[in-house]
């Protein structure tokens, strides 16, 4: 076990198994909701926010943080402003956010800095970071727990929700900036590309198992940090990419259960 002689992979599992058990928990929501690509469109802002916080010489996290965020709400006003194909929002900013991102990118002195934040670079966090990274990881915890019930509502259906009394607007208000904390810190350590793989593939994972929400939201926490595991000793031993490494054992896991159950299902 000569991985945990070193400080560097130290802090890649406390951050991979902390970024683990948080991601699945937004990926649900997201993914009940019928929105599993605001990943995708977040993650690539979060690059723009990157790319402008390297050259206006501001804390890149911090930067994709707010850009995160101002995507989040731009999502939902264009989602309010298109009611009927508000899926649109998606793409609409995911184009805003690519495009935002290749003019700003060609103005960073380091081009090493900013494709590190590409496919992440979990095994050269710093302390700071690691912080950083349980400081957001605890406080998004905290607020899916308290707020699990309604959560549980909004995602399966706002306007039910909102019949039974619950707040849709404040609950989709704080969630939005949950997702986009949550994208902003995981983008520096697996990856902007990567994060929103890391939202779904463990939550469609879990559905195969899984009977009702709760057991899903288990499963999906618990494969996850399963992936983390093995993608981050896999990444050590193969020297490969670790974010990619992660990934590619969720989706392999997937490919396996789908063949497993219909041979299965043949047998039956």
């Amino acid at each position: 076990m000569e991985i945990f002689n070193y400080a560097f992979m130290q802090r890649a599992f406390i951050v991979g198994i902390l970024l683990a058990a948080v991601i699945p928990c937004i990926g649900i929501v997201i993914v009940f909701k019928r929105m599993s690509m605001i990943g995708d469109a977040l993650s690539h802002t979060s690059l723009a926010g990157v790319a402008a916080g390297l050259v206006f010489g501001m804390n890149p996290v911090a930067a994709a943080a707010a850009a995160c965020v101002i995507a989040s709400f731009g999502i939902e006003w264009i989602r309010r402003k298109l009611p009927k194909f508000s899926e649109m929002s998606i793409s609409i900013i995911m184009s805003a956010g690519i495009g935002l991102a290749g003019v700003l990118s060609g103005f960073v002195k380091n081009a090493a800095n900013f494709n590190s934040f590409l496919f992440g670079s979990i095994v050269a966090i710093s302390d700071t970071e690691l912080y950083l990274v349980v400081g957001v990881s605890v406080m998004v915890l905290l607020l899916f727990l308290l707020m699990y019930k309604e959560l549980f509502y909004v995602s399966l259906d706002e306007q039910s929700a909102r019949l039974a009394g619950v707040p849709v607007r404040t609950v989709n208000f704080i969630f939005t900036i949950l997702i986009a904390v949550t994208v902003s810190v995981a983008a520096r350590t697996v990856g902007a590309l990567i994060v929103s793989s890391m939202m779904v593939v463990p939550v469609a994972c879990a559905m195969q198992f899984g009977k009702n929400y709760r057991q899903t939201l288990l499963y999906a926490v618990a494969l996850d940090v399963i992936f983390m595991i093995i993608g981050l000793f896999a990444a050590y031993y193969l020297r490969l990419k670790p974010g990619g490494t992660i990934v590619l054992v969720g989706v392999i896991f997937l490919i396996l259960v789908f063949a497993g159950k219909k041979l299965y299902l043949k047998k039956e």
